[in-house]
């Protein structure tokens, strides 16, 4: 129930492993028999166990300044919580498939944090995902709207160390609706045991243009900009990596009990703040940062700049911009529900310069750190010519 969930999380961690996973592809040859008109697009992608930092930074970037005495709960390592950084399993492109070289990725797409590679489509394309598991644990790709069959559902776990070929097809109802934005996005994640998968960090966003509207990258030739959010709240409780975190990061791991689940409460400002080990352990994240820790959404005022909102996890979300606004079949508006594992695409053309929020209006999912910043920067002033007699 939207709402439900009212602890507070808050990070300030690093990233000690960098993410390399730009959203274009790796190789495009041409299209077996089959697959009419379209071109097969190959990736290679591996799930890596990575140490991500929820809050890189030192300060609550809303209030500008360190994090005050209910944040702190969240942030330090103590006798009933971890701190600021877990173990986790994430999807990261390879150039090719020796799995030696990771894929630099783009500036542009840096916003993308703890999410896998985007992966990209037209209608007609055949997507061949080379997945190697280097992880610890059974790792799969499922995904959303594409067409596959039993083979290449993502179901199966991987083993440590293996390597499987996933082969989808983008067919007439992966892409986008006749009259509709000529591009939508899908969700891939782990679905070996879906819920601890997910909570781990295996999770990633398709995209799927309508036939012929894309440039040589991928991207729709009718935007300027793209962004991915992923609204979820991790937990941290029911990750794989739970006994891995504790060894690692409990400042005594011999005094935890992962298994209490009823929190302590605290007294903070007059205010009853509950803590203790599990409910620390629950990140209220966007793209796996919280806090407003999330870089890169940045954007030209007048650009058309396209949206891909997804969630999972095992709540509501409603995601709202300040200042600006996206349409939303026949009007405006600056909220959009998400269910846990919908799929949103919405256009926005910003006209409010400045820095604004961007978050979840649940008021628990705001209070506990799911929220961002975009910023609108001015547009390039027009280049004024004069002829001179």
């Amino acid at each position: 129930m939207r709402g439900r969930t009212a602890w507070l999380g808050m990070a300030c961690g690093v990233v000690l492993l960098s993410l390399a996973a730009p959203q274009v592809t790796a190789e495009i040859i041409e299209a077996k028999a089959g697959t009419a008109q379209g071109v097969t697009r190959t990736y290679y992608i591996a799930a890596d166990e990575v140490a991500w930092g929820y809050a890189p930074g030192q300060m609550d970037h809303t209030m500008g300044k360190g994090p005050d005495a209910r944040a702190q709960v969240f942030l330090e390592n103590g006798e009933d919580r971890l701190g600021k950084v877990y173990m986790k399993a994430v999807y990261r492109e390879y150039t090719n498939g020796d799995f030696t070289t990771l894929k630099p990725r783009p500036a542009s797409w840096e916003h993308l944090g703890i999410l896998g590679p985007v992966l990209r489509g037209e209608v007609g394309d055949t997507l061949k995902v080379v997945f190697k598991n280097q992880t610890r644990y059974p790792f799969s790709m499922h995904p959303h709207g594409v067409v596959y069959d039993r083979d290449s559902e993502g179901m199966t776990g991987v083993p440590p160390g293996q390597t499987f070929v996933y082969t989808w097809q983008a067919g007439e109802r992966s892409g986008p609706t006749p009259g509709g934005l000529s591009s939508v996005v899908w969700l891939y994640h782990s679905h070996v045991n879906e819920p601890r998968d997910v909570n781990s960090g295996a999770i990633g966003t398709i995209i799927i243009s309508a036939k012929g509207t894309t440039r040589a990258d991928g991207t729709p030739t009718d935007v300027d900009r793209e962004f991915v959010t992923l609204f979820m709240i991790f937990n941290e409780n029911t990750s794989w990596y739970i006994d891995h975190n504790i060894a690692t990061y409990a400042a005594d791991p011999k005094a935890i009990n992962k298994l209490r689940a009823v929190p302590k409460l605290v007294d903070v400002d007059g205010e009853a703040i509950a803590t203790g080990f599990t409910v620390s352990n629950v990140k209220f994240s966007m793209n796996g940062y919280l806090f407003g820790h999330m870089p890169g959404l940045t954007m030209k005022q007048g650009e058309r700049v396209r949206w891909y909102l997804v969630a999972l996890g095992n709540a509501e979300h409603t995601a709202h911009w300040h200042a600006n606004v996206v349409a939303d079949r026949g009007r405006y508006t600056d909220v959009v529900p998400l269910l846990s594992a919908q799929m949103d695409t919405r256009d926005m053309v910003a006209d409010a310069v400045g820095t604004w929020m961007f978050h979840c209006h649940v008021s628990g999912h705001l209070q506990g750190g799911m929220y961002a910043h975009y910023t609108v920067e001015p547009r390039a002033p027009a280049t004024l010519t004069s002829e001179v007699r």
